[in-house]
């Protein structure tokens, strides 16, 4: 898996490349639904990927954001987010991540997050810890809400779920030391992963937002759930996210808005 995981963070910061040219020239931007933009680079990304990563594992599914279709996870699928955070990207807003996971034997066994525009690399594979430009990371070791950073993001269909974003938005706020909302998901995990958030928490994620950072976060040293249901899996409709010692505090309070 260590050898996988080499050739593919290799692709993944080939195509971080990609992004970074795309990010000096005007932006081609489509709408999918009224806040949900995708652009020329977005669909050059994903090709670049699934054709550079099936040369490593012949015969492997995809599963990604712009062309999934009705497909659905199977043994040896890729998970691919080519830029999480394109209305950052479309704005000129830095905050973007490409996130690449690997679906194999039930589990998500590697994880990759580039933040091309900031230069920095995470990586994980299951049982092998967490890194970050090659360097180890962990996550903090915060064990107070009142000293704690938490992330959030605010789903496409910001309609449906409204009244839970603004009351948890004002419970979190007022019992932390603050809340940030970047925009890209991927990042929020990796972000978690090295130690810089304490906590995360979201609806209505994919699996494409969070199958890399969720085995990024446990290498790391973090908890992820459903903060709802317990158990997390890819299909979850809520995430949970911290550096393990904030999670029942967190996950109570966030239950309290439901």
């Amino acid at each position: 898996m260590n050898s996988i995981l080499d050739k593919a963070s290799k692709i993944v910061l080939e195509a971080g490349s990609i992004i970074q040219e795309g990010w000096k020239k005007p932006k081609n931007i489509k709408h999918k639904g009224r806040i949900d933009l995708v652009t020329e680079t977005d669909l050059a990304v994903e090709l670049f990927l699934k054709e550079e990563l099936s040369k490593i594992l012949p015969g492997s599914a995809f599963l990604a954001e712009e062309t999934a279709g009705d497909a659905k996870l199977v043994d040896r699928t890729w998970i691919i987010d080519p830029i999480d955070g394109t209305t950052n990207f479309a704005h000129g807003l830095p905050m973007v991540a490409t996130s690449v996971a690997l679906w194999i034997d039930g589990e998500v066994s590697l994880g990759i997050i580039n933040l091309p525009i900031m230069n920095e690399i995470f990586t994980a594979v299951k049982g092998g810890g967490a890194h970050m430009n090659a360097d180890e990371i962990h996550v903090s070791d915060c064990a107070g809400m009142e000293e704690s950073l938490i992330a959030t993001g605010f789903p496409y269909a910001i309609e449906d779920h409204v009244d839970f974003i603004t009351k948890a938005l004002n419970k979190v706020l007022l019992s932390t030391q603050g809340v940030r909302r970047p925009g890209a998901a991927a990042l929020d995990l990796a972000y978690l992963a090295c130690g810089r958030y304490d906590g995360f928490y979201e609806n209505a994620l994919r699996p494409w937002d969070t199958a890399a950072g969720w085995v990024l976060v446990e290498e790391a040293g973090g908890t992820v759930t459903d903060y709802e249901n317990g158990a997390f899996n890819l299909y979850s409709p809520h995430i949970l996210a911290t550096n393990s010692k904030l999670h029942d505090s967190l996950g109570k309070i966030l239950r309290s808005c439901l």
